[in-house]
């Protein structure tokens, strides 16, 4: 761990994972792998876990009450949220955490929430330059009959990560099931133009002495007409390519489009920005203000590709979310 005679002492950290939503166990891998490097930072981790059903426990212990849950959290001089989706990502963790006094490793409740609905972020985007794919949301009443678009494109939830829900829709006949499977992982839905491009991600921070630190960009390799699904992303057969094949121009515009979108959505933390590179320029696909964080997730990957590795990677979110609070 940093040391600064100007910052407080770290000594606990809790560390949350788990949540109520289809990205549980995704959640609990980040978890253990974030305490796995704050024991190896020489400081206690204190898991603390919430069930399916929305119960807090420790990692391997009894159940909690909600209120002694509150007060375990407040013995942490730190929490790192692992919690991806809604009821964790999406602003609640953060806003939890800011209520009880504890400092928080991670983006604040307005920068959750709008980064969690992709309709809103792709307002936002776009409002400050950032072109993305041509989109509706749907209503929930929506007529199937009648198309958005012309086939290819995607339909998704607005909420909810890990590409649950996520169909790419390439004749009339599979509109109506892809809408079925969007909704229910998520109550309102985005139709998006199909884009015909190559999908590369970057990370950003925000460090201790308030500068944005970027990992090296990283580019997901799918089949022509393909989406990066669910089962790629966890069954270890994604292709990334790091640092993504991009110039240096290219590389340029997409930091710079990410630090635009970290500071307009309030990011803390680490964020993860999703862009299609296309012959047209850079489209911004999606926002995740809790990316997946394991060792071989991709942020990690980013970051190890510039010199940071994982452990250093928590140590440094760790000492900047104690020095901006």
């Amino acid at each position: 761990m940093h040391t600064d005679d100007q910052l407080p002492a770290v000594r606990r950290v809790a560390v949350l994972g788990g949540g109520v939503n289809d990205e549980h166990d995704v959640s609990l891998a980040s978890a253990a792998a974030v305490t796995r490097a704050v024991r190896a930072l020489g400081l206690e981790a204190v898991p603390v876990t919430i069930g399916r059903s929305g119960a807090w426990g420790h990692t391997g212990g009894p159940p909690l009450s909600a209120a002694d849950a509150v007060a375990v959290l407040s013995t942490c001089d730190v929490a790192f949220p692992a919690l991806h989706g809604v009821n964790g990502e999406d602003g609640a963790a953060a806003g939890l955490l800011a209520m009880i006094g504890v400092p928080v490793a991670g983006s604040p409740v307005r920068a959750g929430a709008l980064g969690i609905d992709k309709w809103v972020t792709k307002t936002l985007a776009e409002a400050v330059g950032i072109r993305t794919a041509p989109s509706v949301l749907v209503a929930p009443d929506a007529d199937t009959a009648s198309l958005p678009f012309a086939p290819p494109f995607v339909v998704k939830p607005t909420t909810g990560g890990s590409s649950n829900g996520v169909s790419v829709v390439r004749s009339v006949e599979q509109y109506g099931p892809a809408l079925e499977l969007a909704r229910s992982t998520g109550d309102a839905v985005l139709v998006e133009q199909f884009v015909t491009g190559r999908e590369v991600d970057i990370a950003v921070f925000r460090d201790r002495s308030g500068a944005l630190r970027s990992g090296a960009t990283l580019e997901i390799r799918v089949a022509d007409g393909d989406v990066f699904d669910r089962s790629q992303k966890y069954d270890g057969t994604a292709d990334f390519t790091v640092p993504a094949r991009l110039d240096e121009a290219g590389h340029a515009a997409l930091e710079a489009a990410a630090h635009t979108l970290y500071d307009r959505l309030g990011c803390a933390g680490v964020a993860r920005f999703d862009f299609f590179v296309t012959t047209d320029g850079i489209l911004l696909n999606e926002v995740n203000t809790c990316p997946g964080f394991t060792e071989q997730s991709q942020v990690p990957r980013m970051f190890a590709a510039v010199g940071l590795p994982y452990v250093a990677l928590v140590d440094e979110l760790l000492t900047a979310a104690v020095a901006a609070d």
